[in-house]
């Protein structure tokens, strides 16, 4: 904002001058107004409540009107309330000065702080981001903004993330830790950061072409292969902040991330998400709306697939791994004998047409199927994921003859007798021509 804005104007001789408490609050509505409001901070507690230690305040869309959402951090819980805008602004104005002494707002372009003295006189500091505070002392920590943008305008703008890293549970997982009273992410934790909010991108995407978007749907969601959790907080906190009722389930083998997975949901209190041992070729039926299993080595993809498939999932996401079924099957056809006598071309080989059988068998299962790169190669070499959403029709009986004559010309070409997906659904008769 330049220093010609309404808000820097001088005040004519007959009108009191704001204070610095007032004029916090006016570069808080205009931040919301023009759409630059990124987070706020309110910290320095002094309230009646002597287990609130802070409260970061987000901006989202609630049944289709921004909102306010409030996470209040206790010493042993959090608690989220969502505000419409008039009603959080009036809020904020009654607690700053009164209940927390210091605030701090982002914004695209500009850091914004507010301190009370011990005599409760409001100070103010107005910084450009990468630059200078309007008092000319620098005011930053050297760690990146929460999921912000680094810079107002200029090519080192970084891409607002899906995610907050305000959420408390990231510092449990390891993934912040606190700079000056506020979230800050690991610097070593910066590419999972990015790959954690691309999969919710591309995972937003598929809830809301599932129609499994509309505020308060229930929302079934299993995600195998769990690990340490990144995805599965991630996904049941996005859920959660777009207003639906999550019912999250992590699904790992090994027993200490479930215990940690279980720990870490029941000391944020976070209802809906739970964690337990368990192998995908081991489970039994599940009504799902969302199955996920990322990197399952070779044919534990295939399970999951169907897994997802019998659960009744309108999304089905998988990002395979290790695809050691179809390789040694494969017998080179003569036009493609110089490209793939190179063993590392016959492996890629290997995995395009594994994950290719797998898009054809989804669409045959009435899903809209896709094979996407979900991480740049830069960050990882399993970057592949096969994204499938239900259709509201299955496919005419002309189109599944084309895609079962697909199927059996691929197998043909490349020699192949059999690929697991394949086989689980022939044993159920779900192959059979219309």
């Amino acid at each position: 904002m330049s220093s010609g804005s309404p808000l820097f104007a001088p005040s004519p001789a007959d009108t009191p001058a704001p204070d610095e408490r007032q004029r916090f609050l006016r570069l808080l509505r205009t931040a919301l107004a023009e759409r630059r409001f990124q987070r706020l901070l309110l910290n320095r507690h002094e309230g009646e409540d002597a287990s609130i230690e802070r409260l970061t305040v987000r901006d989202i869309e609630l049944r289709g009107e921004r909102a306010l959402s409030f996470l209040w951090r206790h010493k042993t819980k959090d608690i989220t309330k969502n505000h419409g805008l008039d009603e959080g602004l009036a809020l904020i104005a009654d607690l700053l000065g009164r209940d927390f002494m210091q605030a701090h707002l982002d914004t695209v372009g500009e850091e914004v702080q507010l301190r009370f003295s011990r005599k409760g006189k409001p100070l103010l500091q107005v910084g450009r981001k990468g630059g200078a505070t309007a008092s000319g002392s620098a005011e930053t920590d050297g760690d990146e903004p929460s999921g912000g943008v680094a810079a107002a305008s200029g090519h080192d703008r970084e891409k607002p993330r899906a995610l907050s890293l305000d959420s408390p549970f990231w510092r449990e997982l390891g993934v912040t830790h606190e700079v000056k009273g506020r979230a800050a992410l690991v610097p070593a934790m910066a590419r999972k950061w990015k790959q954690i909010n691309k999969f919710i991108e591309i995972f937003g995407a598929a809830v809301r072409k599932a129609g499994l978007d509309a505020p308060g749907t229930p929302v079934r969601l299993a995600d195998f292969g769990s690990g340490k959790g990144y995805l599965t907080f991630a996904m049941h906190d996005w859920l959660r902040a777009q207003g639906l009722a999550p019912a999250v389930q992590g699904v790992e083998l090994k027993q200490d991330m479930v215990a940690l997975g279980n720990a870490a949901a029941a000391r944020h209190a976070l209802a809906g998400l739970s964690f337990e041992h368990g192998d995908v070729r081991e489970r039994g039926d599940q009504p799902l709306d969302v199955m996920v299993a990322l990197h399952a080595c070779d044919i534990a993809t295939d399970y999951a697939m169907h897994f997802g498939l019998r659960s009744g999932a309108r999304v089905i996401m998988c990002a395979p791994c290790c695809h050691k079924e179809i390789r040694p099957q494969m017998t080179t056809p003569a036009a493609l004998r110089p490209l793939l006598q190179h063993g590392i071309h016959l492996g890629q080989e290997a995995e395009m047409v594994t994950d290719s059988l797998r898009a054809l068998l989804l669409e045959l299962m009435g899903y809209d199927t896709q094979v996407i790169e979900f991480i740049a190669l830069e960050h990882t070499s399993k970057n592949k994921m096969v994204l499938a959403v239900k259709r509201a029709q299955d496919p005419t009986p002309a189109r599944r003859a084309e895609l079962l004559a697909q199927l059996d010309e691929i197998k043909r070409f490349y020699g192949l007798r059999s690929q697991a997906l394949e086989t689980l659904l022939r044993v159920e008769g779900k192959l059979e021509a219309a």
